[in-house]
């Protein structure tokens, strides 16, 4: 068992380590690699994916609410941008699991997913702005994007169906943004510490637009009207587009052609 002298030694050591090691990321795929595989729709890009490491070994001091230091495992992010696998629809990207280096990087997480290629295909200065998003954690850290996640076995394997949404805004200034709307938050988020391979297929329904339009002053009960391509209109609580009206209505419209 150390005494006090030389774990107060012991942690001087640590820490001038954690001070001077070389940060670097160095990943070796020999080390064990994750694939993550997006099949891209034609209309969309697949997003640069933002891989996240962490050090035992590298930490550094944060604080609790009432001020107590303490020690976080240390983080460094890379971004990878998937490859065109031939000429098919499919993007991919290994992940080296070991990520090198002095600090003895380990993979932690990725947040990846889909935008609209071309904002502008809906009007001029139309931008892009949310949705399509995918976070999956390979360890116990917090990825930093708020949210519940769902704990996965193995493999994860995901296929979402997502409508086009623009949204127009007025206070502050006038902007009009291209949305990707689905089922789950913008970031869906995964805990898959088993996984060696992640599949993403985002299904787009591209005729079936919602749009919404802001208040354009802030008063007092007013809200964001959404317009659904069936022709019917309402305010939501969620502040984004009714997922299954959006799937009602597509059901029923393709269930009569």
């Amino acid at each position: 068992m150390l005494n006090k002298q030389s774990f107060m030694l012991l942690c001087i050591s640590f820490s001038i380590y954690a001070c001077t090691a070389d940060r670097s990321l160095v990943p070796n795929l020999a080390g064990g690699q994750i694939s993550v595989i997006v099949k891209v729709p034609e209309e969309l890009i697949a997003e640069e994916m933002q891989v996240m490491y962490r050090s035992k070994l590298c930490t550094f001091t944060d604080h609790s609410a009432s001020g107590v230091p303490y020690q976080c495992h240390g983080y460094k992010r890379t971004d990878i941008q998937p490859v065109r696998q031939g000429q098919t629809d499919l993007y991919e990207a290994k992940l080296a699991v070991d990520g090198g280096g002095d600090c003895q990087w380990r993979l932690s997480n990725v947040t990846f997913g889909v935008i609209y290629k071309d904002p502008t295909s809906f009007g001029d200065g139309i931008y892009y702005g949310t949705g399509g998003g995918v976070v999956v954690m390979f360890d116990g850290n917090n990825p930093g994007r708020a949210g519940m996640y769902k704990k996965v076995e193995g493999d994860l394997v995901l296929r979402r169906d997502y409508y086009p949404w623009i949204n127009e805004r007025f206070i502050g200034s006038h902007k009009r943004s291209v949305n990707l709307t689905g089922e789950g938050p913008i970031y869906e988020k995964y805990q898959a510490h088993q996984a060696s391979r992640i599949y993403f297929e985002p299904i787009l329904h591209s005729r079936f637009m919602t749009r919404s339009v802001e208040p354009k002053e802030k008063r007092e009960g007013d809200q964001t009207i959404f317009y659904y391509p069936d022709g019917t209109s309402s305010p939501e609580i969620q502040d984004k587009p009714n997922f299954r009206k959006l799937q009602a209505i597509r059901l029923a419209a393709e269930a009569q052609e």
